[in-house]
């Protein structure tokens, strides 16, 4: 589980079942960040709840509560998981790597509008220093993919 939780985006086979093991070894759950990133990802209530059991999350659930994003059949992993990265990868590279640091800093931000400022000066350099927004209009006015050149 604290190895998934380091990750962005989160599929899991229907096989999956995720716990924080730390507990039931006679230690701690809080292990490699798991204290800092599983309430993130699923909210207190159920970090506690699921920390201090230190019981199995199946992929059902780990899908209906946020842990992951979708469950697929084993089979069919791989295949999703690339898709995925494929459609990330053809998108802006600034694009999608602001887009990353602005959601890890609104995790962090102390206020709304002082995190409001840091999105729109992101847009602002992705804007004036690429070609990105003339070539996504073009290219749905043309019924095509765009393609992102920076």
């Amino acid at each position: 589980m604290c190895l998934a939780l380091a990750c962005d985006i989160r599929i899991a086979s229907t096989e999956a079942y995720f716990r924080a093991a730390g507990i039931t070894n006679g230690l701690t759950a809080a292990e490699l960040g798991l204290s800092f990133t599983l309430p993130r990802a699923i909210g207190s209530s159920r970090a506690f709840e699921i920390m201090l059991t230190g019981r199995d999350v199946d992929a059902d659930e780990a899908a209906r509560i946020g842990l992951v994003s979708e469950s697929v059949p084993p089979a069919d992993l791989l295949e999703r998981c690339y898709e995925i990265g494929a459609g990330i990868a053809a998108f802006s590279r600034p694009g999608t790597e602001l887009t990353k640091r602005m959601l890890l800093a609104g995790l962090e931000a102390s206020s709304y509008a002082a995190h409001m400022r840091s999105e729109m000066n992101a847009q602002l350099l992705v804007r004036m220093t690429t070609r990105n927004f003339e070539e996504a209009v073009l290219a749905r006015s043309e019924n095509r993919p765009p393609v992102f050149e920076d």
